[in-house]
């Protein structure tokens, strides 16, 4: 069975104005829909950024796919890096680390391999988690991500969130989103106030959900003596620390220092990175991401490796839709070694959707694993149609949650290693 087409749809949504320590969300979010076809009419669907630097890559990469068999996985890797060569991708927000070649081929060559693996499950009758080793849970645990925010964009009228720029803010936004999915866990995006207002955000949290495991991240935005003081300040209340401070080595002078568990996804985003984090004791909780690992195969390599190094391991999420929804939840079932719930934008793009509804759902926080072949989802043509005009017309090209927030305040600097 092989790759007789590929198409490549990129899309715009709604994002609400999400602070982080790089600046604020835009009004539109961007992803890319890839649907691959074979010669025997099966399709399959993948999901991935937007950026029209990465949209080019897709589109460089596509026509060296045609011909390839679905199950030849590594055909197809060697193909994306033949075509990317030499290249590096650096997004321009800064979330989720410094670009590489390594990380550049790895995430072009995600959004194929799930399709493909979409339809290898379709075909054979079977799910995406049977062909990643099977299912060893049903439903998968997601945390509810809490941003502080604007009430609003600018000019705009205020969203159903409304505003969080304080304790209240946030204590009041983890409410509206337990209330509504059912989160047995909280995190928050941190980087955007001084470390002891976020010391008090996440106090507070504790205080109005003392049952729930709480993490905070601040993308990096405090030095190693900040991290070590906030660090022992929340002795007892995060189940991680995620991203404290720049760098393996920065993170590695942290981490004997307090009480908890350091995670990552932005000092270790390849698999070059994992010797030297593990010899320097930086990490104890590596958060995977397939969009930029390599895809769901590779992941569950990742996962193994984590286990045999005594890391724990969560998932990492990016503004996203339902086709990486679906993709998340097949590779986070497949995975023994889940420690923490996984991080999910589901939430905050308010039912905006590529997929037809039903077969992704939230149940006390979870989502149940979907019982149809391959991904169990669906394109909703109507809507990849209507998010695409949205592409065509909102004049966004690439995130810039930078130049975004310089428009409100021109003197913003992104805040890495700032506190």
């Amino acid at each position: 069975m092989r790759i007789r087409e590929i198409h490549l749809t990129p899309v715009a949504f709604h994002d609400p104005p999400l602070l982080n320590a790089s600046g604020v969300h835009e009004p539109w979010a961007l992803r890319t829909v890839v649907e691959v076809v074979t010669d025997e009419g099966l399709s399959g669907l993948g999901e991935t950024y937007g950026d029209r630097s990465h949209l080019e890559r897709l589109r460089a990469v596509a026509p060296a796919l045609v011909g390839l068999d679905v199950h030849a996985h590594h055909a197809q890797y060697a193909a994306v890096a033949a075509t990317i060569g030499g290249d590096v991708f650096v997004d321009q927000h800064g979330l989720t680390g410094a670009g590489s070649n390594q990380k550049t081929v790895d995430a072009v060559f995600s959004p194929f391999e799930v399709a493909c693996l979409d339809i290898r499950g379709r075909a054979a009758g079977l799910r995406v988690a049977d062909l990643l080793g099977g299912p060893v849970r049903d439903a998968v645990p997601y945390s509810a991500y809490l941003f502080y925010k604007w009430a609003a964009h600018p000019g705009a009228d205020e969203d159903r969130f409304g505003a969080a720029l304080d304790p209240e803010g946030i204590v009041a936004q983890a409410r509206l989103l337990i209330d509504a999915y059912g989160f047995g866990s909280i995190k928050l995006k941190g980087g955007v106030l001084p470390p002891d207002d976020e010391i008090e955000a996440v106090l507070a949290l504790r205080d109005a959900f003392p049952e729930l495991p709480l993490r905070i991240d601040p993308n990096a935005a405090w030095t190693p003596a900040t991290s070590i003081r906030v660090g022992k300040a929340l002795d007892g209340v995060l189940e991680y620390l995620e991203d404290p401070t720049p760098e393996i080595a920065g993170m590695a002078k942290v981490a004997p220092e307090v009480p908890m568990r350091l995670a990552t996804n932005m000092c270790v985003v390849t698999h070059a990175h994992l010797p030297p984090a593990i010899a320097q004791g930086a990490i104890g909780v590596l958060l995977t991401d397939h969009h930029y690992w390599g895809g769901l195969l590779r992941s569950t390599q990742v996962a193994a490796l984590c286990d045999t190094f005594g890391l724990e391991l969560s998932m990492h999420s990016n503004t996203h839709l339902g086709i990486s929804l679906a993709a998340m939840t097949h590779l986070a079932a497949a995975v023994p070694n889940l420690t923490h719930a996984c991080d999910t934008h589901t939430p905050w793009q308010q039912g905006q959707d590529v997929v037809l509804p039903g077969a992704l759902r939230f149940v006390d926080g979870a989502v149940p694993l979907p019982e149809a072949p391959g991904l169990g989802v669906e394109l909703d043509r109507d809507a990849l149609a209507a998010l695409h005009e949205n592409y065509l017309r909102c004049g966004v090209e690439r995130r810039d949650d930078t130049a975004y927030m310089r428009r409100a305040d021109p003197a913003f600097q992104p805040r890495r290693a700032h506190w």
